[in-house]
């Protein structure tokens, strides 16, 4: 949110009082929709899937406005739309004015739906760690964390889950009508299923200029709720010794870095050219996911999508004891239930890298468990289901 205060007070309070005496006067347009994928940050996520979905079903029946704060290639390459960055005098009046919502995280929290407008909340995936009303004591920025949950979630017409699980987890931890909560599968993953995707995955090896033959290990490490600098600007420290990766695996991989969006560090990796990737910055983790032949996570629920592609997982887990019993919380156990080994240092780390054969051929059966109990759902048609229940087409 734009803070900076002038002798009248901040931006926002202002864009509030044309918003109160100009904008909520207007009539809502029933055919304007509005799309944010976390905050506005970058085109992707499940609005993105939704959005290029309708476009391609509805084209025109529909306006579509996306926010976003700074410029998409891939938005821009796409049909009819506008944008708008978030908390701006524009974002205020599509706000005001668009009669459905499709977000993939929580709103403002000083916007208010008008009566009439459909907020479709996508979620931005399956969760491993305890959310809401399901946290004991939080250790992060904010404190008003489960009232703010709370608060937000009454606005929600419907909200998106990928398996009978996460329904089960959003009806108790945002204490919501499980009535209203859509298990189609998230549209995001539909990638994942598409007839096409080899194809897509060569582009983006090219994109990113990744050499021929090489094995692609995408990183993709989460925040850690203790250690922030401000609210939503979490700090991040590599665990990962890209001097022995590099030394090891040089020759044959590459690395793909991929921190959280909520992490505010920018790392220096000019010393590991040609072989660590960041990533971090890049629009589409699906798009990540396709051209990676391996994925190294911890608590991020990326490895629930990942698990899609039914390829090699490994968890590098440094600070386990810490995080799942002080931090935060789990919602499995991760020793009996994850679909790939726990490394908790780089040694083992090194070692998994070298044996990944072996690894996948010992956590099969429990890799195939987990694929039946979280992706049951994803099957290429998550955003066809989604749209029929939202705007009552089968197109």
């Amino acid at each position: 949110m734009d803070k900076k205060q002038g002798i009248i007070g901040n931006r926002i309070q202002w864009y509030r009082v044309v918003e109160h005496l100009i904008f909520n006067r207007m009539p809502i347009k029933q055919n304007w929709i509005i799309f944010e994928s976390f905050f506005g940050k970058s085109y992707s996520d499940s609005p993105k899937y939704l959005y290029e979905y309708l476009q391609r079903t509805q084209g025109d029946k529909y306006r579509y406005i996306w926010v976003l704060n700074g410029r998409s290639q891939a938005l821009e390459m796409t049909g009819k739309h506008k944008t708008c960055r978030m908390n701006s005098i524009r974002y205020v009046y599509y706000m005001a004015r668009c009669g459905y919502r499709i977000f993939n995280v929580r709103q403002p929290a000083w916007n208010k739906k008008r009566p009439g407008v459909v907020f479709l909340e996508t979620w931005h995936g399956t969760p491993l760690k305890k959310l809401a009303f399901d946290i004991g004591d939080i250790i992060s920025a904010s404190q008003n964390h489960k009232m703010v949950f709370y608060e937000h979630a009454r606005e929600w017409n419907y909200l998106v889950s990928a398996n009978r699980f996460s329904t089960d987890v959003f009806e108790r931890a945002f204490v919501y009508d499980r009535e209203k909560i859509l298990e189609c599968g998230y549209p995001r993953n539909d990638i994942l299923y598409s007839e096409n995707r080899d194809e897509i995955a060569e582009e983006v090896k090219k994109e990113l200029g990744i050499p021929e033959g090489k094995r692609v290990i995408l990183y993709a490490p989460t925040w850690r709720d203790n250690q922030y600098y401000d609210k939503a600007k979490y700090k991040f420290t590599l665990a990962m010794d890209l001097d022995r990766m590099q030394k090891e695996f040089s020759e044959s991989s590459v690395i793909l870095l991929r921190t959280h969006y909520h992490i505010a560090d920018i790392l220096d990796l000019s010393a590991y050219e040609g072989f660590v990737y960041n990533c971090s910055q890049y629009e589409d983790v699906s798009h990540l996911y396709l051209v990676s032949d391996i994925c190294i996570t911890d608590y991020s629920s990326v490895f629930f999508d990942y698990a899609n592609l039914k390829r090699p997982i490994l968890f590098f887990v440094y600070d386990l004891e810490e995080y799942a019993s002080e931090i935060r919380g789990m919602y499995m156990d991760m020793e009996k239930e994850l679909p790939g080994p726990i490394l908790q240092n780089n040694d083992e780390l090194v070692d998994a890298l070298m044996h990944i054969d072996s690894i996948a051929e010992r956590y099969s059966e429990r890799y195939q468990n987990f694929y039946e109990r979280f992706c049951n759902v994803d099957d290429g048609n998550a955003s066809a289901r989604i749209v029929e229940r939202v705007f009552g087409s089968k197109n």
